[in-house]
């Protein structure tokens, strides 16, 4: 038996993923968690097997969460399972120790056959996942301006009054967003360059002329 263990900060992924698992005959759920700072205490003492684990968490991102995790508990198999198509997200995971990637709309099959394989030793990446890692490598040939997914017209305007050295709520003010929107657009663009925190964030952006 499998013991699975569930990281998503939605209650509804995580209820639906049990849904989904639940009547398989080699895969047990032991336990959830609905932040990467929860999983870090809770999965030890749990023990499972596989993790899957979602990327873009409000607290502690999927990335880090992964990193840490592994550095301690290298025996365990971590599988992300995210709505991001970005190349660069999944190879930073792929970078950080996981042994699968499944997209969030895969289905039962992708899913069961990821945990399996990743346990026994092996690694998955589900068809959608694989065609952007391929494509993303043929790409690589002939852009080399910069490593990173184009950010959206509302990241760069949100990054913009970063650079202006602006705070959260002077930012939701001028752009007429809640304060909950800017910080989100944060975590994003953190996420998409792989920087640590927005001092990383603002170097990545000048050196790569992300926010033009």
């Amino acid at each position: 038996m499998i013991k699975v263990f569930i990281v998503d900060d939605h209650k509804m992924v995580i209820e639906g993923m049990q849904l989904l698992l639940q009547n398989d005959p080699d895969i047990t759920i032991i336990g959830s968690a609905l932040s990467g700072d929860e999983a870090l205490e809770r999965i030890p003492e749990a023990a499972p097997d596989v993790v899957l684990l979602d990327i873009n968490m409000p607290d502690k991102n999927g990335i880090d969460t992964c990193k840490e995790l592994l550095k301690s508990h290298p025996e365990m198999k971590v599988v992300s399972l995210s709505m991001h198509k970005e190349s660069s997200l999944i190879k930073l995971m792929l970078d950080q120790g996981a042994k699968g990637y499944v997209l969030k709309n895969a289905g039962k099959h992708e899913v069961t056959e990821a945990i399996k394989k990743v346990h026994q030793g092996g690694m998955y990446l589900d068809d959608t996942v694989n065609e952007i890692i391929l494509n993303s490598a043929v790409k690589k040939k002939t852009v080399t301006s910069s490593p990173f997914p184009t950010l959206s017209r509302r990241e760069k305007e949100v990054l913009h009054c970063i650079l202006e050295e602006m705070t959260t709520q002077e930012i939701a003010e001028r752009l007429h967003i809640s304060f909950g929107t800017v910080e989100t657009h944060r975590r994003n663009m953190l996420m998409k360059t792989g920087a640590r925190n927005t001092a990383g964030l603002v170097r990545v952006a000048l050196e790569y002329e992300l926010h033009k």
